[in-house]
């Protein structure tokens, strides 16, 4: 898995997306992780790619080095898991840590927490006690780094939270100006920024969902139609490729490149195999990119194919 990059992008250009997986669950291989094909899988269906993801265990030091890392990139990173209120939880302190600033009890977060045990205490059919210890220590998980703005959950209400660097812009509407799974009122700017949050090359933050799929994911989306959808791509996407028998990559490298300075927008990949069960050793080499782009490219990329002699085989399309 790679290691989050500090990328130097200018500050006019769309964020890119990120994802963090935290547990020593996943390390161990007690537990094996759903989230990274979701993400990738909720993120096509947008026409969005994800550019990176990385695992990291329940240490604080490492999950705080990562934080740091994410908050720099001014990407749109989503963190899952450890967001909870036991003593293995160590998310909500090290987002703090990372951002030098410290946890503070958030009152809508907290409000829906005790709507919530209010909720299963009358299904459960006894009084709800808020001064109880158990509902106290509940409250944990709306303790969050001071300026942090909530994630609704629609499971079970205990929400997620969102932070950005300081200085960076607000991705989203300012707290309180939205209701709960709805969409941002019109009219509102977020503080941070003075400018449209929605407008293209707004920066990213780190969103903090809980490890549970049936809560992440929907947290997820809700990001990515609530605060992203003016990243979403429409336009029609399509790879080309081809089997390439007996080549090497190296050889390859200079008709790949080529074809990328050609045409632009389009990329172009190489993907080796040294066992596959029906080609054996082989490159799939391709194109991928909108319709029009692909089809001079693919032309252009065939034609150098045989300049080389190489032996083809099939050809692959994807859409």
């Amino acid at each position: 898995m790679n290691q989050l990059p500090t990328p130097t992008l200018p500050s006019n250009a769309a964020p890119r997306f990120g994802l963090i997986i935290i547990g020593d669950e996943i390390l161990s291989g007690k537990r094996a992780d759903k989230h990274l094909p979701k993400v990738i899988e909720l993120l096509k269906t947008r026409g969005l790619p994800l550019d990176y993801a990385e695992y990291v265990g329940d240490s604080p030091e490492r999950i705080t080095a990562t934080l740091k890392r994410a908050f720099a990139s001014g990407d749109v990173v989503f963190s899952t898991g450890g967001i909870g209120a036991t003593p293995d939880d160590h998310t909500r302190q090290c987002a703090a840590d990372a951002l030098g600033v410290e946890l503070a009890l958030h009152p809508e977060a907290a409000e829906l927490i005790r709507q919530r045990m209010q909720d299963l205490a009358k299904e459960q059919g006894s009084v709800f006690d808020p001064d109880h210890p158990d509902n106290l220590h509940r409250l944990n998980m709306a303790v969050f780094p001071v300026g942090a703005t909530i994630i609704p959950n629609p499971y079970n209400r205990i929400a997620g939270f969102f932070c950005k660097a300081k200085g960076q812009f607000s991705a989203g509407p300012p707290q309180g100006s939205e209701p709960l799974g709805g969409q941002p009122r019109e009219g509102k700017l977020a503080p941070a920024g003075g400018r449209d949050p929605h407008a293209m090359g707004e920066r990213g933050g780190v969103y903090f969902v809980p490890g549970f799929p049936v809560m992440a994911w929907p947290m997820i989306e809700w990001v990515l139609d609530t605060h992203y959808p003016q990243l979403h791509q429409t336009a029609a996407w399509i790879e080309q490729s081809v089997i390439v028998f007996g080549a090497m990559e190296a050889t390859l490298t200079p008709l790949m490149q080529d074809i990328e300075r050609q045409h632009i927008g389009v990329k172009v990949f190489s993907l080796p195999s040294v066992d596959h069960p029906e080609y054996g050793r082989h490159i799939e080499l391709g194109v991928k990119g909108e319709p029009a782009r692909v089809a001079l490219a693919y032309a252009d990329l065939l034609a150098g194919l045989h300049r080389f002699n190489a032996n083809l085989g099939p050809e692959l399309v994807q859409k």
